[in-house]
């Protein structure tokens, strides 16, 4: 009995530093390139756990990078899911390499278009702006 107790603690203490570890490395993402934003770009998401919630993925280009999961009317299921440059002040999208294009955002019972700066690399796979 004592020996499945310690391996109890013992897998206890390994699951809090994991998740301490990732907990930490939420907080300060770091530096994305093409593949690390392709990456996620391409991994399935869960529209009803991310709905009105926006994730800062790291940087790239040294642009903050977020997904931003906008819900309108009928939510979950109308979740879209936006992967854009927050742009630092002075910086524009063509300095860092971004792709400025309009999509359309779900507002209550309605959509209405944005423009967003978005990296080149999912603009050109499509990935950008999906729903």
């Amino acid at each position: 009995m004592r020996n499945h107790y310690v391996t109890w603690i013992g897998a206890t203490a390994l699951l809090a530093l994991a998740l301490g570890a990732c907990a930490s490395r939420a907080a300060t993402p770091g530096p994305l390139d093409d593949a690390a934003l392709l990456a996620y770009a391409k991994q399935p998401w869960d529209k009803a756990t991310l709905m009105h919630t926006t994730v800062e993925l790291g940087r790239h280009h040294g642009q903050r990078v977020v997904a931003e999961y906008p819900c309108g009317d009928v939510c979950p299921q109308y979740t879209a899911r936006v992967i854009h440059y927050e742009l630092a002040p002075g910086a524009t999208c063509d300095s860092v390499g971004g792709v400025e294009k309009e999509v359309l955002m779900p507002v209550a019972i309605t959509v209405r278009p944005k423009t967003f700066c978005f990296p080149k690399v999912l603009v050109d796979a499509k990935l950008h702006y999906t729903r």
